[in-house]
């Protein structure tokens, strides 16, 4: 969801969809345009907050961001976005903002973690509280993320590791090799060795069309692709795993949604209900 739909009235959908936490997009996910809320948006979204007891909500950055790029014009783009969204975004009480790490386009895994590591110590301000979150990755072409290997060098790299979390994409790890459906401990114990899971924050819930280690991000509607419901219940359910926030990315619409969650939860019945949302 957007803000720009109002950051009020995307917490009343939510509502109405039974949800109890949300994902927004911090400005046009495919532009540069935002709009911030007006300060009667914002005491209805606290009052919403308050009254739903919604857990922590998850900011995402525009797919138009590459903070991996060697491209002056690109680069500077990138870094005045994470900028300006984390400050925005903190000043809105939003406990995370997640992004994908970026695609280094030729000039190799190493350099474009270092343009990362310079364009995140430029926009984690001091005195902020958000926290920024590394996606996981598929691996597409280019694409800095698929490996934990990567993610753990770019918190080493940055003045505030504590300050840089992780977000989990069930989607995304499938297609770049972590079989979360055989060995979904396997790889939550492979997680833990290279970046620890104090470090995870979030986890993106979703399906994928693409079969296993494609390295191809297409995400599918839970149950209906290559992950499958079973293995999605596993990581819902999974101790380690059961009291993050979940938001769901699957292609549905706001009735698409509400009977996910609640489909969802049906077969939770028998767990403690994670936090549930769409995007």
């Amino acid at each position: 969801m957007s803000i720009a739909g109002g950051l009020a009235k995307t917490a009343e959908n939510v509502v109405a969809m039974e949800a109890n936490t949300m994902q927004i997009f911090s400005r046009n996910p495919r532009g540069s345009g935002y709009r911030d809320p007006t300060p009667a948006e914002r005491e209805r979204f606290w009052q919403l907050r308050r009254e739903h007891r919604f857990g922590a909500i998850l900011a995402h950055a525009p797919y138009t961001m590459n903070l991996a790029s060697a491209q002056e014009r690109v680069y500077e783009f990138a870094c005045t976005v994470i900028r300006e969204d984390l400050a925005r975004m903190d000043s809105l009480g939003i406990e995370n903002l997640v992004f994908h790490p970026g695609s280094h386009t030729g000039i190799g895994v190493e350099e474009g973690i270092h343009h990362i590591i310079a364009g995140l110590d430029q926009a984690i301000s001091e005195e902020g509280q958000i926290t920024v979150l590394l996606e996981t990755m598929s691996g597409k072409g280019t694409e800095i993320g698929d490996r934990f290997e990567h993610l753990r060098a770019i918190r080493e790299g940055v003045k505030r590791p504590d300050r840089v979390g992780i977000c989990l994409d069930t989607c995304h790890v499938f297609s770049a090799g972590y079989d979360i459906v055989n060995d979904l401990d396997g790889v939550l114990e492979e997680f833990d060795r290279i970046l620890g899971l104090s470090t995870l924050r979030a986890v993106h819930l979703n399906d994928s069309m693409m079969p296993f280690g494609s390295h191809k991000d297409r995400h599918s509607c839970i149950g209906k692709g290559e992950i499958g419901l079973e293995a999605l219940l596993r990581v819902l359910s999974h101790p380690l795993l059961a009291n993050l926030p979940f938001y769901l990315e699957t292609p549905l619409d706001d009735a698409g949604h509400k009977e996910e969650i609640r489909f969802l939860r049906e077969r939770l019945s028998c767990f403690s209900a994670p936090l549930l949302h769409l995007s």
